[in-house]
């Protein structure tokens, strides 16, 4: 057994955990923040993305002992005081989401994209989220919505907003 400590969602955290403990069941079955899915558990379907120190990175695919001094972000942190993140309304704007079973891993991929890069090209969008697997909406709307939310950022930005902001 191994004792962490970590942050998620800017929350401070411990825990003990076993060598083989992913941070995915962490998260989950611990912290229950179970907007991170267990979609394939081998790292193809990005299901379960979440932001490691600002990068995405599928948390079935890391161990929980890995995540020791680190800071993570899930789908539960980009909300603001209960209001939808400029993000997570965008997707809801561009209909970039159906069943919603990969849209927490998208929003995180294209959150780390943002994070690095607030102007992103359409290549830049495809490849960001072309770890994340999406078998209802097909990518056009998903697209889309990330564009529309850099383009809300940008304006957020200019106005003297917060990065994550409101629902614009």
């Amino acid at each position: 057994m191994h004792d962490i400590q970590f942050t998620v969602n800017g929350h401070p955290e411990h825990a003990t955990v076993a060598s083989t403990l992913t941070l995915l069941d962490l998260l989950r079955d611990r912290l229950a923040l179970t907007g991170t899915k267990e979609g394939c558990g081998i790292g193809e379907c990005g299901a379960c993305t979440v932001l490691l120190d600002g990068n995405p990175i599928a948390s079935c695919l890391m161990l929980a002992v890995e995540a020791d001094g680190h800071a993570i972000e899930t789908i539960e942190g980009e909300s603001v005081g209960g209001e939808l993140s400029v993000l997570q309304q965008a997707f809801i704007d561009e209909g970039a989401t159906q069943c919603g079973f990969c849209t927490p891993g998208m929003i995180m991929s294209a959150r780390g994209l943002l994070n690095r890069t607030p102007h992103p090209s359409r290549e830049e969008i495809v490849e960001a989220i072309a770890g994340n697997l999406c078998r209802c909406t097909g990518y056009e709307a998903i697209v889309a919505a990330i564009q529309l939310a850099a383009t809300r950022l940008s304006q957020d930005t200019d106005s003297g907003a917060t990065k994550k902001g409101g629902k614009s």
